[in-house]
């Protein structure tokens, strides 16, 4: 079964147990994976699925610490539910040592010098890492390792 079919039967499954907060949050999912669909006119495998899921779950972190800030624990609680729903799609992450290896492996597949090598570096790693490590925390560790 792909990622895309599990997600739709999810939403069944939660419209027939009037699950009203999850059916919303896997709705939305549901919308977006077919409004890229539609854009590119393409029919998304499972890691374009993942690419969607990740960039919901990266806006979902954001408002979570904007409403924060701003004292709005009710829209808080609302963003947290939709990324632990979100993140239940995502697959396994990678400890910090498989990201380190990873990131040690790419910057000898590319041959890396030096810090203006992180787009060669950044542009391997993150179709292998892409919804399983935070790219951003990746960023980093390539930026150090090119640093040296």
């Amino acid at each position: 079964m792909t990622l895309k079919e599990r997600i739709n039967e999810d939403m069944k499954a939660a419209l027939r147990a009037r699950e009203t907060a999850k059916l919303g949050a896997i709705r939305l999912l549901m919308a977006a994976i077919k409004q890229r669909e539609v854009d590119e006119r393409i029919v998304l495998d499972d890691a374009a699925v993942v690419a969607v899921i990740d960039k919901m779950l990266k806006q979902r972190r954001d408002s979570i610490a904007q409403f924060q800030a701003a004292g709005r624990q009710d829209l808080v609680d609302a963003e947290k539910l939709e990324a632990d729903l979100l993140q239940t799609y995502m697959p396994a992450g990678l400890s910090d040592d498989e990201v380190r290896a990873a990131v040690t492996a790419a910057v000898a597949e590319t041959g890396a010098a030096g810090p203006g090598d992180m787009g060669k570096v950044m542009a391997v790693l993150k179709p292998r890492l892409a919804g399983r490590a935070d790219m951003a925390e990746v960023s980093k560790r390539v930026k150090a390792a090119l640093t040296r």
